[in-house]
C-alpha cells in the first residue's frame, strides 16, 4: 500500500495511542487528512492507479497509468470508466 499525502484522495486511518494524552492530537490529525481527502475529491482529483479494482461496478473512474494495468488490453493511460461490463476510456 502506497503512503498517503495530503496531494492524494486516499485516505487510511492511523492507529490509535494508547495515550489519553495523545487522543486529541491524534483526532485532530485523521480529521485534517479526510477533509484533505474530501477537498480534493470535491475538486475533481482522480489519484491515479496501476491495478484495476478488484469487483469494478457499474460508474467506477480510475485514471489508469497503462503500466501494470491495461484497461481492455489496450495499455493506454488515461481516464476509464467501467460500463456496459468494461471499461471504456474517455480520454
Amino acid at each position: 500500500m502506497r503512503t498517503p499525502n495530503l496531494s492524494s484522495a486516499f485516505y487510511a486511518p492511523g492507529v490509535a495511542p494508547s495515550d489519553p494524552e495523545q487522543l486529541r492530537r491524534f483526532i485532530e490529525d485523521e480529521l485534517r487528512k479526510i477533509a484533505a481527502a474530501f477537498a480534493l475529491l470535491a475538486a475533481g482529483h482522480i489519484d491515479k492507479t496501476n491495478a484495476a479494482p478488484a469487483k469494478p461496478r457499474e460508474g467506477d473512474i480510475r485514471l489508469a497509468d497503462g503500466t501494470q494495468w491495461k484497461p481492455n488490453g489496450t495499455g493506454a493511460q488515461g481516464v476509464w470508466c467501467y460500463y456496459n461490463n468494461t471499461w471504456n476510456l474517455l480520454g
